[in-house]
């Protein structure tokens, strides 16, 4: 594989993008929008210059790693030579559906397509295409270039060969591989999304604070941050899709996302990203306070 088209310029597709291109694929990102393609593109850069700094790469492999990464806005130009194709458009089934429907009459016969979905099947998105044997997941870790986890999930058509070629690929990349079953939030959001949620259930019941539910797992767990803040990172608005995915898919009612949850995103609070969560987010800084709204709680 040397061909690599990512499909979606926001925090993951921008940060999938960067890995492929730091390891010397050649990488189309795609995103129908400018600005979002645009901001990717500055991100990408900006992080590369922060490894620079940091004594990780040196200024050649900066320039090597930009100069890898094509944007662009039309998706049938930006996967028709593609050996492997990465969805990471947002965490909704309809969304991903109609995108690999496309990717299955504009892709190369040979091409392997993948998503870095958190929790919708795999089987599901690939009965959308007439290749389901190269339909596969790879769910990365947020942030990409950092975490070394990269989830393989294996659909219920998905042929050895295309799962030896991502074990493969991902590999290469720098990362550790694992393979899972496709069943619904597949092993890290199975465990890591019920976790959250009574965090925020814990909070919308006045157990306790943003920071101190944060402190209770930071630092009496060693977790590298807070679920709260963990969920803010993540996104909001991420965190319910998945948690509505395991609901209807599990068919229990354990995983029913908190009251206080969904309001906030229906408020349009999607955590980081958005600039207020939990916390709210000074920008362009690693500044963060508790959100004026939770500060009397």
């Amino acid at each position: 594989m040397k061909k690599v088209s990512v499909i979606g310029a926001g925090t993951m597709g921008s940060g999938i993008a960067h890995t492929f291109a730091q390891q010397g694929f050649e990488v189309q990102l795609i995103d129908k929008d400018k600005e979002p393609l645009k901001n990717a593109m500055e991100s990408i850069e900006m992080n590369l210059k922060r490894q620079q700094v940091k004594g990780l790469i040196d200024y050649q492999k900066v320039k090597e790693t930009v100069r890898n990464i094509q944007p662009e806005g039309d998706l049938k130009k930006g996967v028709e030579s593609a050996d492997l194709v990465v969805e990471a458009v947002i965490e909704e089934f309809d969304a991903k559906a109609k995108i690999f429907q496309q990717l299955d009459k504009f892709c190369p016969k040979t091409c392997i397509l993948s998503s870095n979905t958190s929790s919708i099947s795999i089987g599901k998105l690939a009965a959308f295409t007439k290749r389901p044997d190269k339909v596969i997941g790879m769910h990365f870790m947020n942030p990409v270039p950092v975490m070394k986890l990269v989830e393989v999930i294996s659909g219920i058509n998905t042929s050895r060969e295309t799962v030896n070629a991502i074990l493969k690929v991902t590999a290469s990349l720098g990362k550790s591989p694992v393979m899972v079953k496709d069943y619904p939030g597949f092993i890290a959001n199975r465990i890591l999304m019920p976790m959250i949620n009574e965090a925020i259930f814990s909070l919308h019941e006045g157990v306790a604070g943003v920071e101190e539910i944060d402190q209770v797992m930071h630092l009496g767990m060693a977790h590298p941050m807070g679920p709260l803040e963990l969920a803010d990172l993540i996104g909001l608005d991420v965190c319910l899709a998945i948690l509505k995915v395991l609901q209807e898919g599990m068919g229990s009612n354990k995983y029913a996302p908190c009251p206080l949850l969904v309001n906030l995103v229906n408020a349009g609070y999607r955590g980081k990203k958005s600039g207020a969560g939990f916390y709210e987010y000074q920008s362009g800084t690693k500044q963060k306070q508790v959100a004026y709204y939770f500060n009397n709680h």
